[in-house]
C-alpha cells in the first residue's frame, strides 16, 4: 500500500509509458490497486502526450466495462445510501470515477491539442459506454453530452461528422436520439435568444451572441443534413440497432428507472420505430427552421428541401408558414421557395392565394441569368399548366414573358419563346394575342346590330399602335394584356441571334388545333447559355452557304460613294508587304 501511495505522489509527467502499463495492469488484475484508477484518470488530457492519453483510456475503459451494469445510477448519492455497507458506498464512488472519465474523454474529444486518430478513438470509447451503460439500451444522456460537446467546440464539426456518419448513422436508433437531442438544442438557442432580445443591448456582447448563434445553427444544419432520413418500414423490416448490436444486450437490468427510461428501442417493433423516427424528424426540423437561419443556411436550405425533409415529414404542411415566409421576401429566395411551395399546394392541398401575384412579380430579367433559374423555369411553365386558370392570369404572364424577351440574353428569349408557345396552345382564349385584326369599320353598322344578338359580341375597336399592357403594374388583374397583342414577338423575328429568329416561327403555326401540335419541353431550353447556343451553331449543318464573289479584291470595308467626303483605305507604307 505504501508503495501504491508513493507512485500517486509522483509527478504524472515523471511517468514511463511503460511504468503506465505496469499501472494499468495492476489495476486490471487485483482490487487492491484501486488507488491506480485516480492516478490514471489524470493521464486522459488534452495536455497529455497521446500515446499516454490512448493507454490509460484502453486501461480504463476495460476497468468500467465489466463493472457497467453493477454501477449506480447518477441520481444516486452516498448521502442516500446505507453509510455501513461498503459495497455500496464504493460502487457509488467507482460511479463518480466513471463520470469523471467520461468528462475527461469529452475534453479531450473537443480539444484543438487533439489529433484526428485520437479523436476516432475517443468517440468510439464514448460510444461503446452509450450502448453498454443501460445493459443493452440506448444511454441518451452521454449521447446528448457527446452531441452537446460537438455543436459548442471550436473544432471543425466536418472531423466529427465523418466519424459519425461513417460507423454509427446507420443504427436506426442513433437517428433517433440524435434528432431528439437537436431538437433540444433548438430550444435551448429560441431561450437564449429571447433572453438576449430582453436583455439591456450591448454592441458588442450582442455582436459576438449573433456569431455564436449563427455557429450553432450552422453545425445543428451540418449535423441534421448528415443524417440519413427515414426509410419506408414497409420496404425494410429489419432494422440495425447500436444498442442491440452487442452480445451483453439479452442482459436485463434492475433498476427501474432504466426499465422506463425513452428510448428503450429495443421493445419497439419496426412500424412503431417507422412512427417515431418521422415524428422526431419533423420536430427537429420543424424547429431547426423556427431559428433565425444564416442567409447561406437560409439558401442552402431551401435548395434541398424538397427533396431531403418534404417526403419524410408527418405532416408537410407545417413547413408552410416557413415556405411562405421564403416566398414573400422576393428576389432569389422566393425563387428558391417555390418549388417546395408548389409541392405543398399540388400534392398536400395547400392554399396560398396571392401565389400567382407573386410568381408573376419574379419575373423580372435578372432571373434569367440566376443560378437556379433552370429549376425555376421548369416550375414556371408548370405552374400555368392547368386549363382552369383565368384568360386575365395566363394573358398577364404570355405578355409578361413577350416583354421580357427584348432585354434578356439570347438563351432567356428561347426559352420564353417555349413559354409562350405552352400556354398560347394551352389556353385558345388568348389566342387574339397573335391573330387579332383590328377593325375599321364604321360604328353604324345596321346589319351587325340587328345580327348582335345572335352572334358573339367581339372585342371593343382600339388604336392601332397603342399598347394598353401596363409593364410596371404588379397586379395581373390591372396590367391590361388582354387588350394588348404580342408585338415583342415580331421584334424577335429580326432578332440579332439567328437560332431566336429561327426559334420564332414555331409560333406561326395554328396553336388552337391541338391534336396536330405537342408541347415543348421547357428542361431542353432552361439551361441554355451563349456557350450552348455557340455549340448547337457550329454543329449544325448548313445546307446554303451565301458567298460573294468581287471583279477586284476590296480594299476597304466600305465604298467611297457610300460615304462621301469620306475615306477608308489605309495608306500604304514603303517597305511594308
Amino acid at each position: 500500500m505504501a508503495s501504491i501511495l508513493s507512485k500517486k505522489q509522483k509527478k504524472k509527467e515523471k511517468y514511463t509509458l511503460k511504468e503506465l502499463k505496469s499501472l494499468g495492469h495492476d489495476l486490471l488484475t487485483s482490487r487492491s490497486h484501486i488507488n491506480n484508477l485516480p492516478l490514471l484518470l489524470t493521464f486522459v488530457s488534452p495536455e497529455s502526450p497521446p500515446q499516454f492519453v490512448v493507454e490509460s483510456l484502453l486501461t480504463l475503459q476495460s476497468f468500467f466495462t465489466p463493472l457497467l451494469s453493477q454501477l449506480p445510477s447518477t441520481s444516486s448519492s452516498p448521502s442516500s445510501t446505507k453509510d455501513d455497507d461498503p459495497e455500496v458506498v464504493f460502487k457509488a464512488w467507482l460511479r463518480s470515477k466513471f463520470d469523471e472519465f467520461v468528462k475527461l474523454l469529452l475534453d479531450v474529444l473537443v480539444s484543438q491539442q487533439s489529433e484526428d486518430s485520437l479523436r476516432g478513438i475517443v468517440m468510439g470509447t464514448l460510444m461503446e459506454f452509450v450502448k453498454l451503460l443501460n445493459v443493452g439500451r440506448f444511454h441518451s444522456s452521454i449521447y446528448h453530452r457527446l452531441l452537446h460537446a460537438i455543436i459548442h467546440s471550436e473544432v471543425d464539426i466536418e472531423i466529427f461528422l465523418d466519424i459519425l456518419t461513417s460507423k454509427y448513422f446507420k443504427y436506426i436508433d442513433v437517428h433517433y436520439f440524435t434528432y431528439i437531442s437537436m431538437e433540444k438544442f433548438v430550444k435551448t438557442l429560441e431561450a437564449s435568444l429571447s433572453a438576449d432580445r430582453m436583455a439591456v443591448e450591448n454592441s458588442e456582447a450582442e455582436n459576438d451572441s449573433k456569431e455564436s448563434l449563427e455557429l450553432s445553427v450552422r453545425k445543428i444544419y451540418q449535423v441534421l443534413s448528415q443524417i440519413p432520413p427515414p426509410e419506408k418500414q414497409a420496404e425494410k423490416s429489419h432494422h440495425e440497432m447500436w444498442s442491440g448490436s452487442d452480445e451483453n444486450s439479452s442482459e436485463k437490468p434492475t433498476d427501474k428507472k432504466k426499465k422506463t427510461e425513452e428510448g428503450d428501442s429495443t421493445l419497439l417493433s419496426p412500424t412503431t420505430i417507422s412512427k417515431r423516427m418521422k415524428l422526431k424528424f419533423t420536430k427537429a426540423w420543424i424547429s431547426f427552421l423556427r431559428l433565425p437561419l444564416p442567409i447561406d443556411v437560409y439558401k442552402e436550405v431551401l435548395a434541398s428541401i424538397h427533396l431531403t425533409v418534404i417526403p419524410h415529414l408527418s405532416n408537410p404542411t407545417m413547413l408552410c408558414d416557413f415556405l411562405t415566409k421564403s416566398y414573400d421576401i422576393g428576389g432569389v429566395v422566393s425563387v428558391m421557395a417555390l418549388s417546395s411551395l408548389f409541392i405543398l399546394m399540388t400534392q398536400h392541398g395547400l392554399e396560398y392565394p396571392n401565389f400567382y401575384e407573386k410568381l408573376y412579380a419574379l419575373l423580372v430579367p435578372s432571373v434569367f441569368v440566376a443560378k437556379h433559374r433552370a429549376k425555376f423555369l421548369q416550375l414556371l411553365d408548370a405552374c400555368l399548366k392547368s386549363s382552369m386558370l383565368p384568360a386575365y392570369l395566363a394573358a398577364s404572364f404570355t405578355k409578361k414573358l413577350s416583354r421580357l424577351s427584348l432585354s434578356i440574353p439570347p438563351a432567356g428569349s428561347l426559352v420564353i419563346t417555349a413559354l409562350i408557345y405552352n400556354l398560347l396552345r394551352r389556353h385558345p382564349t388568348i389566342n387574339h394575342l397573335v391573330q387579332e385584326t383590328v377593325e375599321n369599320t364604321n360604328e353604324g353598322n345596321t346589319e351587325a346590330g340587328e345580327d348582335s344578338e345572335s352572334q358573339p359580341k367581339t372585342i371593343k375597336k382600339r388604336k392601332p399602335g397603342i399598347d394598353y399592357f401596363n409593364n410596371q403594374e404588379s397586379d395581373p388583374k390591372k396590367s391590361g394584356a388582354l387588350k394588348s397583342s404580342l408585338w415583342e414577338i415580331d421584334t424577335l423575328r429580326h432578332h440579332y441571334c439567328p437560332p431566336v429568329s429561327r426559334f420564332i416561327s414555331s409560333l406561326e403555326t395554328n396553336l388552337t388545333i391541338r391534336s396536330k401540335t405537342t408541347e415543348m419541353k421547357i428542361e431542353d431550353f432552361s439551361s441554355g447559355s451563349y456557350a450552348t447556343i455557340f455549340g448547337d451553331e457550329i454543329r449544325r449543318r448548313v445546307k446554303q452557304v451565301p458567298l460573294a464573289f468581287y471583279k477586284t479584291v476590296p480594299t476597304s470595308l466600305f465604298a467611297d460613294s457610300d460615304f462621301p467626303g469620306w475615306s477608308f483605305t489605309i495608306p500604304q507604307e514603303e517597305g511594308t508587304c
